[in-house]
């Protein structure tokens, strides 16, 4: 009854309420778009395959259900061959960049923070130039030197960013947010360079710079979907920790968490799930930038629900992006998601500047 006769306790726990009914629905929308998504990636193309027999397939021969099988061998060849592979390592990338870029606008308190922002991209793109370069062709569980040497790339320049940010006397996420810029920086002119050399082979490493799922098969997918799963859900055990720096890292500190190692481990886990999607599918921008940020608009900063669903919006909406790329003559998929994400998160910016509430 207390509750009840004090407004400004009714009005928290009217607020309280509307954010959990928003994000019951926001999992429940999430979850459907991602079930369309996955129907509509596999079925659609240059040969369709129908809705039930999409269904069918993947519940016969991924789930093991006793469906009755009314489809040729050529529909089911098409749909376990080739298209879900695709579909699949798309919803794992997209998932792991969005899981990634809500980590670094909550540890560097920036909602315009990406999975790139301590130079990842630079770093995988430079790696992936120098492979191009390098006359050898190795290739281990399909992944060629251009993968490995992005993934390693990717890696080596967050480490280089995290020890050279830790010089100076600005403060930790300053003097981390400058190093990543100036190394990124300096990275991109080995890039440049690294294009210049190329001679014919520059069509290649922009092909990597613009992003593409084409070919990725299900032994490449075997490999880097549990690196993306199993760091993303590191990071989500790591949710109160998050939460702690979105307070501030005084603030972080005085909740008892130990500032310097969680936001080590936290830039690590999110530099690995983002090296690992960038391996399999090159540069694509923008889910990691705004699939957090609507989310955030919608459900409140709390990382125990941002993280989730921005994984699965992550997910569905790259999904939807690689699909479009294959119906359009196979464009790259960092063009598609460049279309559909830049005005976006322009009129998200226009209207939160509007006073407009989500």
């Amino acid at each position: 009854m207390a509750v009840r006769s004090d407004p400004i306790l009714a009005g928290h726990a009217a607020i309280f309420d509307r954010l959990r009914t928003r994000r019951v629905l926001a999992f429940a929308a999430a979850i459907g778009l991602l079930a369309i998504a996955l129907v509509l990636g596999v079925g659609l193309g240059t040969v369709s395959v129908a809705p039930g027999e999409t269904i069918g397939i993947i519940a016969r021969r991924l789930l093991g259900l006793p469906v009755a099988v009314s489809w040729p061998p050529s529909t089911e060849a098409i749909v376990l061959d080739l298209r879900l592979p695709r579909v699949l390592s798309s919803m794992v990338v997209g998932l792991g960049l969005a899981v990634a870029g809500a980590t670094f606008q909550g540890l560097l308190r920036n909602p315009l923070a990406d999975p790139y922002v301590l130079g990842t991209a630079s770093g995988a793109a430079l790696g992936a130039a120098i492979a191009v370069l390098i006359p050898v062709r190795i290739v281990i569980f399909e992944f060629g030197l251009l993968h490995g040497l992005a993934f390693a790339g990717a890696l080596i320049a967050v480490w280089a960013v995290y020890r050279l940010s830790r010089v100076g006397g600005l403060s930790a996420m300053t003097s981390l947010l400058l190093t990543g810029y100036a190394v990124g920086s300096l990275l991109a002119a080995g890039l440049a360079m690294a294009m210049y050399l190329s001679g014919a082979n520059l069509r290649q490493i922009f092909f990597y710079l613009l992003g593409s799922l084409d070919g990725v098969s299900w032994l490449q997918l075997g490999v880097a979907a549990p690196i993306v799963l199993l760091t993303s859900v590191a990071i989500l055990l790591r949710a109160r920790s998050l939460d702690g720096f979105l307070l501030g890292e005084d603030a972080a500190a005085h909740l008892g968490i130990d500032v310097r190692r969680e936001r080590a481990l936290l830039l690590a886990l999110a530099a690995l799930v983002t090296a690992a999607a960038v391996t399999i599918a090159g540069l694509i921008g923008f889910v990691g930038l705004v699939v957090p940020h609507v989310v955030r608009l919608v459900v409140g900063p709390g990382a125990r629900s941002v993280l989730p669903l921005s994984a699965l919006f992550g997910a569905g909406l790259l999904t939807f992006a690689d699909l479009g790329a294959r119906l359009f003559g196979e464009i790259p998929i960092g063009v598609v998601t460049a279309l559909v994400g830049a005005p976006f998160f322009l009129f998200l910016l226009r209207s939160a500047r509007s006073g407009y509430e989500l």
